[in-house]
């Protein structure tokens, strides 16, 4: 298959033919994705400033943005740089199949090129590029620094200049709170994905891949400009040479829906799984026993059974005190809590269980808990409080869900961490919070501010729950279900603050026990940040969707066009109905549809409405 890719009139051209893996010296050159929809172009600016452009459907949405760093001692490597060289074309039109993820098959299709800058002080480093038909992404390679096999980056600065004033989703931690405001009135450091609305309503995002030994890449308006963002490290970056970088990316699409829809960009730049054996990693839904007993989590590994649930997880102040460095994290200090028992008894009846351990305890025993927990049959750790941002920090969080892997365990890493494509190369990393989720209680217009935006990066722990008093105020149960498809993580933890002796048997949860945390295939039919979703998620030859909404009450209408031709389907509805006389007023409707029906609903400025599609055989 011939290359999508050119080279514009060059300087001074090295060899007469221009062939994979020859030199050459060039103004510029452009890379564009195997279907042309998207096109980096890469070149030396005025001042030799190393620039790059990035064009979408033939209109260009990242104008001429520099490169570059500022090393230690105000070593500035963003400058004086002369035309490009080194130029090496590679592609892909591969497809893998994920241990776990929202698509069954993956397509990593695309059209690179790694390209050179140097200049006369010996300064010097390539860049590798990659065109897909979802997005963009490019990457520094540094083989050699100022002395010595070590570089220390201060800072870097790679530049994002916009060709309006957009929109942007602001939030400045990754719990934080939303809001859209103009690029111009931007003032703090914000989060990645970072999502922008023109004013045609297109969407585009700015996102990180690949960061495991690195330090993290937030994005910040620059001053004297209101259209542009440049990358923010949360700190120093020193590393042995040669040093390769996490990518950096660049999205965009009609529709918020569409970014959702193509996050697998996130995971093809992220290195394949290094486990050899990944049988043993099991994804699931989670009860978390909030009474911290020994019938507690009894009563939990029941309820789990009753409802099709996976695992138990036991959290904060199991083994003392989460704030002391002097509570033991191979030791039970809960009183009432005979953990073994819990254990023998979650065994016997195929219930995994997960244990919390906060940050303090694993940075301090991480080495000697693993081995304890292997002997005790733990299924994985809930990671509390990371410490994150800085280079140190994110090496250490991915080399211990490294260690994790070796003795079995899977992870779910919690607090302020966002994930950019890690679980691919290590599996047993289900999922991660970062994200606002439902113990924050926050309204649908957050909730949908978050899934389109946070959720490019990745699965989110949304910590659902169900039965919580606060769930009237700021959402409803049939709207719990529906984000329990919308919001995507395979270990889901359904009922965050329930305890089973507390909770009705409302008919609703069979939605629970049927639902997969996995899936083969994702559609985004409707999406608009911050406002509403519905969204399509297939398991084998069941569908699920989930539809929620904000801001004002709205008509819903689902085409089931998805759906194969000529087969009939049972669809399971749960809305909110206030008639219902249950304590969570979810009504529920069973009825025949095929490809060709249209499910028509009204949402509350809160509502949802979930759906579980079954053939008919």
């Amino acid at each position: 298959m011939p290359f999508s890719f050119r080279v514009l009139p060059c300087v001074v051209l090295l060899v007469a033919t221009l062939g994979l893996g020859q030199a050459a010296l060039a103004k510029s050159t452009t890379v564009q994705s195997p279907n042309g929809r998207f096109a980096i172009e890469l070149t030396t600016a005025e001042g030799g400033r190393p620039t790059y452009r990035v064009l979408w459907r033939g209109g260009e949405i990242i104008k001429p943005s520099g490169l570059g760093f500022v090393l230690d001692g105000d070593n500035d490597w963003t400058r004086g740089f002369g035309p490009l060289t080194e130029l090496n074309l590679s592609e892909s039109n591969d497809t893998w199949k994920p241990v776990w993820g929202e698509r069954s098959v993956i397509h990593d299709r695309y059209n690179g090129a790694t390209v050179g800058y140097s200049r006369e002080d010996g300064a010097a480093f390539r860049l590798e590029v990659r065109a897909y038909d979802e997005g963009v992404a490019f990457r520094y390679i540094i083989d050699k620094g100022p002395g010595g096999d070590t570089l220390h980056i201060a800072s870097e600065h790679t530049e994002f200049q916009f060709t309006a004033d957009h929109d942007v989703w602001a939030v400045t931690s990754a719990q934080g709170l939303y809001s859209k405001i103009k690029l111009s009135e931007s003032r703090h450091n914000l989060e990645r994905p970072c999502v922008l609305e023109t004013a045609e309503g297109k969407v585009i995002a700015v996102a990180e891949a690949a960061m495991v030994d690195y330090a993290r890449m937030r994005v910040r308006r620059p001053d004297g400009s209101n259209t542009a963002l440049v990358s923010r490290l949360h700190g120093p970056v020193v590393s042995k040479l040669p040093l390769t970088t996490p990518w950096r990316v660049v999205m965009a699409g009609d529709t918020a829906g569409e970014l959702l829809e193509n996050n697998n960009l996130i995971l093809n730049l992220n290195e394949p799984s290094k486990i050899s054996d990944t049988s043993w990693i099991k994804p699931g839904k989670v009860i978390r026993d909030v009474t911290l007993s020994t019938q507690g989590g009894i009563d939990c590994v029941d309820f789990a059974v009753e409802y099709g649930l996976e695992y138990i997880e036991f959290d904060a102040g199991w083994y003392g005190p989460q704030d002391r460095e002097e509570s033991d994290a191979r030791t039970v200090s809960r009183r009432g809590l005979d953990l073994q028992k819990v254990l023998k008894y979650a065994k016997q009846h195929g219930i995994g269980v997960i244990l919390y351990v906060n940050r303090r305890h694993l940075e301090s025993q991480l080495d000697e808990l693993l081995p304890v927990y292997k002997e005790w049959g733990i299924a994985g750790i809930k990671f509390g409080f990371v410490q994150h941002g800085s280079q140190k920090w994110t090496a250490w969080l991915h080399d211990a869900i490294r260690k994790c892997a070796e003795y079995g365990m899977i992870v779910d890493v919690h607090d302020e961490y966002r994930m950019t494509g890690v679980e691919r190369t290590y599996p047993n990393f289900l999922t991660a919070e970062g994200i606002g989720g439902d113990e924050t209680r926050p309204p649908h217009e957050q909730a949908l501010a978050n899934l389109f935006t946070r959720m490019i990066a990745g699965p989110a722990d949304h910590t659902f729950c169900y039965y919580a008093g606060f769930v009237q105020d700021t959402s409803s149960h049939a709207s719990q279900l529906a984000k329990s498809v919308c919001f995507f993580s395979p270990l889901q933890f359904l009922f965050w603050y329930d305890q089973p002796s507390q909770m009705s048997k409302d008919q609703e949860l069979e939605f629970f026990t049927h639902l997969p945390v996995t899936w083969d295939e994702l559609k985004v039919l409707e999406s608009k940040i911050g406002t509403y979703a519905t969204i399509a998620r297939r398991s084998g030859k069941n569908w699920f969707v989930g539809s929620f909404n904000a801001v004002q009450s709205r008509d819903v209408k689902v085409s089931f066009d998805f759906l194969p031709n000529g087969k009939k389907y049972t669809a399971h509805i749960y809305s909110d109905d206030d008639s219902a006389n249950t304590r969570t007023n979810v009504g529920i409707e069973r009825r025949e549809v095929t490809a060709g029906s249209v499910f028509e609903t009204h949402l509350s400025r809160q509502g949802g409405v979930a759906i579980r599609l079954t053939p008919k055989y």
